[in-house]
C-alpha cells in the first residue's frame, strides 16, 4: 500500500538539517519501498529546504509509521509536523492497473 509522508521542518532549522543530511541519505537509500522522495522548498528567488516529501511502498500504516520514526530527521528532532497519509496513483506515469 502507499503513503504519502509530508514532514515540514521547524523554523530556523535549515543548519540541523544540513548536519543530519548525509545519515538521512544513507538511510533513505538503504530502504527498498521509496517511490519518490525529495525536500519541501520555500517560496522565493532562492528556495531553501523546509520539509520532506516521500511516497513509500510499506505494507501499512504502521510500517508507514516506522519508516517515517526511524529517519535520522526524526530522530534528531528536526521536523514540527509529520502527516503520513494513504494514497493510490491514479494519473501518471503510472497506471492503475500497474499497481
Amino acid at each position: 500500500m502507499y503513503y504519502i509522508i509530508y514532514a515540514k521542518d521547524k523554523p530556523d532549522s535549515l543548519q540541523l538539517r544540513m548536519e543530519t543530511r548525509p545519515a538521512h541519505f544513507e538511510y533513505a537509500r538503504a530502504q527498498d519501498c521509496i517511490m519518490l522522495a525529495g525536500p519541501l522548498l520555500s517560496e522565493g528567488d532562492e528556495p531553501e529546504m523546509r520539509g520532506s516529501m516521500f511516497i513509500i511502498d510499506v505494507a501499512d500504516r504502521a510500517g508507514a509509521e516506522a519508516f517515517a520514526a526511524a529517519d535520522p530527521y526524526a530522530i534528531a528532532g528536526l521536523f514540527a509536523a509529520v502527516e503520513i497519509k494513504s494514497w493510490k496513483p491514479a494519473i501518471g506515469p503510472w497506471k492503475p492497473e500497474d499497481v
